[in-house]
């Protein structure tokens, strides 16, 4: 179980494609690909996040519907799917609710498409998140995380390699390459 190891998609602050932080919007295919990626790997909590209350609503009446109305009892995989999945402000409010709920300040790691001289690659990862505690692993949406949230985390993973130049995953699947590569048992 995996119940220590929590999932932000962030939606602010990011960046677009001209460099500017921005607010993306939610999709609904990540509320949906996303929490199945999540309890496919027994996270803890999937955490979306976003400043807009429009799109918090928009994440609310999506869970709401596959959890407590009809699309449960339609699809009781997607109802278990969407069990710990949550929408929230900021990445400030999920961090306090992870210490809030468990006694304990996650550890922040960041996921980017560069490379960077502090980077931590897949195998010293895996080994830290066997140790006790709690972590919040960040995705950034758009063109990736800003700057000031780079910086602030206590880790930053190695991207994931492509066989060419070119390195922009969609976020699912980046998401999914990821945890594979942490947590899946007989992962190098």
């Amino acid at each position: 179980m995996n119940d220590n190891i929590h999932l932000a998609l962030v939606h602010f602050p990011v960046y677009n494609k001209a460099g500017d932080t921005v607010t993306s919007s939610v999709t609904t295919l990540d509320i949906h690909d996303i929490s199945r990626i999540c309890r496919t790997y027994a996270l803890g909590t999937f955490f979306i996040t976003t400043p807009l209350k429009t799109q918090r609503q928009l994440v609310e009446q999506v869970t709401r519907h596959w959890r407590d109305g009809y699309g449960g009892q339609y699809n009781p995989s997607r109802k278990e799917a969407l069990t710990n999945t949550r929408v929230c402000n900021l990445v400030a409010e999920a961090i306090g609710t992870i210490e809030r709920e468990t006694g304990e300040r996650p550890q922040t790691i960041v996921t980017d498409a560069r490379t960077f001289p502090n980077s931590i690659g897949y195998g010293a990862l895996r080994e830290t998140l066997k140790k006790k505690g709690q972590y919040l692993i960040l995705f950034g949406t758009g063109w990736g995380l800003d700057k000031e949230i780079m910086n602030s985390a206590d880790y930053i993973l190695d991207p994931i390699a492509g066989v060419e130049k070119f390195n922009h995953l969609p976020v699912r699947s980046a998401i999914a390459i990821i945890l594979d590569r942490l947590l899946a048992p007989g992962s190098r």
